[in-house]
């Protein structure tokens, strides 16, 4: 690599040795370069953090005179805990670093709230909160305590009373500088916490921040949609939401940051538009030039973006009529705060925020509509500039400030954004990153085990679980049922429901010793289950909840949902297994189309079938899988039967089918519950459409006659 002729050796080599860790470069020290320093973690880069290589060839801030030693590796040290007030603190120590342990004790006549011991993170932090020796008084606001590393002034607490929050030297306050005791009994703003250049907040900090921030701001003022109890987005009932997002792809950013940032977006937006919410998106990527995703104009035209076109220019990227009042605004911001082309942001916020508080002369300290603009700053990056970038945050709810190290599981935050407790009841709702996937299918599709078939089945509606015919006999009572949704709750069965026209031996004089068309049932439970993130109802076809969570509108027919999920010659479809606690998700592909016929015919193979016309073992009711051509496909085994077979759209998940039968006579040790075996090439498994099975479903779980249970709204055929 070559260098500038003005740098000179001693500078480059005295920058570049770095005891204890690593680093960085970008642009191979051209002049625009990064030279960022890594620690293991506990440690922290010392004198720098990074360095940037200016047009004139020269590192910015380099100290006016160099250290003594070069470039290392430091442990990380906490704020100072000695400020709590009527109280002491053990050890007292100078300087307190990671792993080190402190507990607080009060004077007599003190309460201690808050934590009795902490730990120094490698983040450096300290776990639990705030400790804070509290005495009876006849102040209207509690005690707010004192941040470590942090002063404050002020020591009344009645109402309209302020307190004053800062720093000791070499950190900065991150939070509410000034708070005032409100009538209510609570502190205005949020917690302080002092900052070290080098402190950030983990994944799980800014989930439960963030999540509670945004559920808090992004909350119906008037109710939308009774199903969704009107807390989901922040809108008035004829309003609308505009999310803007913007994300720094200038150098100073690694490419590993800016795609886990971009991931995460794609989560965040992909998230609420699984939800009936339609916000309008304005997404762009800037550095020295701004590289539009989504414009806010767009969706007030005829031809607005879709979802997938959205995701697929965020994929791309590499490095109105409704009135003004009415629209909730959130801005998200990905950056490091770095500015050296079109001098600081702080003036443009300032115009945003007189045009939505609509207040511009307005001389109060809380603007009249606050609660219409929410700005979160996610600060990423080697150099963060928090001076320029803090102030630019606005809103109410909570934290609106986020310093990220390592922003790969960011996603996960972006997926709380949303309180699914609030929707819980919306059928098909899953989470999809991937070290969640098998436990959060396990909680989507329920299963159940019914006598000693155990077999597998889903959660329709609060009231109802939908399984296969043949895990019954007709003569079974509700009584010998036994429903197992794996939270050691035993449920009681009030009506079993088998199909109609459900007849095992219904073709045996015609070469087919058992025969599963029709092989549905449906159990009402005698109490509703409790739905919760735990256990929730999947999606099922022809229903008007299911349109919503496909996103269909207007006069919707059975048959477009139909269209929408099944419309492949080769379908891709799920369905689960289930040993123990241990829940796997296999693959198949129906065949439909030119793709059936091949398909079905090996159902004249099958244990018990001597006819030699398949309609007579298949007919149009099934769904045919199984096979190693064009994929290889998992099998069902035994005990998979009455399972769902589901597809994911988007963030729902619709129940397509149900395990019914199979070619192959699996022995116990050939296919246990929970295998994941592959089918061969002759083997093929048969699930019932459910498609097919609407009239059924629609006359016991769309019955409107009866007061035992709320009834699905169906669609017509």
């Amino acid at each position: 690599m070559g260098f500038s002729v003005h740098w000179s050796w001693f500078a480059v080599l005295f920058y570049l040795s770095f005891m204890g860790g690593h680093y960085t470069l970008t642009k191979n020290l051209k002049a625009g370069s990064m030279l960022i320093y890594h620690c293991p973690e506990g440690y922290y880069p010392y004198p720098a953090l990074a360095h940037v290589c200016q047009l004139n060839s020269k590192w910015k801030s380099v100290p006016k005179q160099l250290p003594r030693g070069p470039q290392t590796c430091r442990l990380v040290e906490c704020p100072d805990p000695n400020v709590l007030e009527f109280g002491d603190v053990f050890p007292p120590l100078e300087k307190y670093y990671v792993n080190n342990e402190t507990t607080y004790e009060c004077y007599s006549g003190y309460t201690l709230r808050g934590s009795s011991s902490r730990v120094c993170l490698p983040n450096g932090k300290w776990s639990g909160p705030t400790p804070i020796c509290s005495h009876d008084t006849s102040d209207h606001c509690a005690d707010p305590g004192i941040p470590p590393g942090g002063t404050r002034t002020g020591n009344i607490f009645g109402i309209g009373d302020k307190v004053v929050y800062g720093c000791n030297d070499k950190m900065f306050l991150v939070g509410s500088s000034k708070r005032v005791c409100q009538e209510n009994g609570q502190w205005t703003g949020t917690e302080p916490t002092c900052y070290y250049r080098y402190t950030y907040d983990t994944p799980l900090e800014v989930s439960e921040a963030f999540g509670s921030s945004i559920k808090q701001s992004l909350t119906d003022l008037e109710s939308t949609d009774d199903i969704q109890e009107g807390r989901i987005i922040k809108i008035t009932k004829n309003g609308t939401l505009n999310l803007y997002i913007a994300m720094d792809v200038s150098e100073s950013i690694e490419k590993e940051q800016f795609d886990s940032a971009k991931s995460a977006v794609k989560q965040l937006i992909t998230k609420i538009s699984s939800f009936a919410v339609s916000p309008n998106y304005h997404i762009i990527f800037f550095s020295s030039e701004i590289t539009p995703i989504a414009n806010i104009i767009d969706f007030f035209g005829e031809n607005k973006p879709t979802l997938e076109s959205i995701l697929e220019a965020l994929d791309k990227q590499k490095q109105g009529e409704e009135k003004f009042e009415e629209h909730h605004h959130v801005i998200i911001l990905f950056t490091d705060g770095g500015y050296n082309m079109g001098g600081s942001p702080k003036p443009t916020v300032a115009q945003i925020k007189n045009m939505v508080y609509m207040n511009p002369t307005s001389q109060s300290e809380t603007p009249v509509r606050d609660e219409f603009l929410d700005i979160y700053i996610f600060a990423i990056g080697a150099e963060i500039y928090d001076e320029d970038l803090q102030p630019l945050t606005a809103g109410t709810g909570g934290e609106h400030y986020f310093r990220l190290k390592n922003i790969d599981n960011l996603q996960e935050t972006f997926d709380e954004i949303i309180d699914e407790e609030e929707v819980k009841g919306l059928c098909g709702l899953h989470r999809t990153y991937d070290n969640l996937n098998s436990r959060v299918k396990e909680r989507t599709l329920i299963l159940n085990s019914f006598q000693e078939r155990k077999c597998l089945g889903s959660l329709v509606t609060p009231k109802f679980i939908l399984t296969a015919a043949h895990c019954f006999t007709f003569e079974t009572l509700p009584k010998d049922i036994k429903i197992d949704f794996d939270d050691g709750r035993g449920r009681k069965v009030k009506h079993l429901k088998l199909h109609p026209n459900y007849n095992i031996t219904g073709k045996k004089d015609k070469g087919v010793a058992e025969f599963y068309d029709y092989d549905v049932a449906l159990i009402e439970l005698k109490e509703y289950v409790k739905v919760s993130t735990n256990i929730r109802p999947i999606c099922i076809p022809c229903t008007k909840e299911t349109s919503g969570a496909l996103k269909l509108v207007g006069d919707i027919k059975c048959k477009d949902q139909e269209q929408l999920l099944i419309k492949e010659h080769l379908e891709r479809l799920n369905f689960l297994t289930k040993s123990g606690n241990k829940v796997g998700e296999k693959d198949a592909y129906a065949k439909l189309g030119a793709n059936r016929g091949e398909c079905i015919s090996h159902a004249l193979h099958a244990k018990g079938v001597t006819t030699t016309d398949v309609t007579e073992v298949v007919t149009d009711n099934f769904l045919c899988t199984g096979g190693r051509s064009p994929y290889r496909d998992h099998a069902a085994c035994p005990g998979d039967s009455g399972g769902a077979v589901f597809k994911d759209y988007q963030q729902r998940t619709v129940q397509i089918g149900l395990v019914s039968w199979g070619t192959r006579d699996y022995g116990p040790n050939e296919c246990p519950s929970g295998d994941m075996i592959e089918s061969d090439g002759l083997s093929r498994d048969f699930h019932i459409n459910l498609f097919r099975m609407v009239p059924f479903l629609k006359a016991v779980l769309g019955d409107d006659t009866q007061d035992d249970y709320a009834p699905l709204e169906f669609l017509e055929e």
